[in-house]
């Protein structure tokens, strides 16, 4: 059973960073694509950063310039550094991947959450 395991989440003044993990476990072919969301109270996750399938990186318009995904392919882990924090990055961030895993003799994909971890800015 494939699992995503989330850590690094916590409370930071506005300006300052942080960093996230995702750690992907259990029996699996290959992880396509793998990214992190984020959802603030009373709106619509979003994407926030990911690696595509194709291995180059999509980030939305308001963390360009303060967010930097990175993956350790050998861990099958992706890191979210987090600078220049504000108030608005307040929310729930959460891991996703794409994942290949095997049916009996079939390869089959199969898109996987983690459990979130907040993320607070506030002085």
């Amino acid at each position: 059973q494939v699992q995503l395991v989330e850590s690094g989440g916590g409370l930071v003044q506005p300006g300052g960073s942080l960093r996230l993990s995702c750690a992907a476990s259990g029996s699996f072919f290959s992880i396509n694509a793998m990214g992190w969301y984020r959802q603030a109270a009373g709106k619509q996750r979003e994407l926030v950063a990911a690696f595509t399938s194709a291995g180059s990186t999509n980030y939305a318009d308001s963390v360009k310039g303060r967010f930097t995904i990175s993956r350790d392919n050998a861990k099958n882990t992706v890191y979210l550094q987090m600078n220049s924090l504000k108030p608005e990055d307040t929310a729930v961030y959460s891991c996703n991947a794409a994942i290949r895993v095997w049916v009996g003799m079939r390869l089959r994909e199969n898109d996987y959450w983690g459990q979130g971890t907040q993320v607070t800015v506030s002085s």
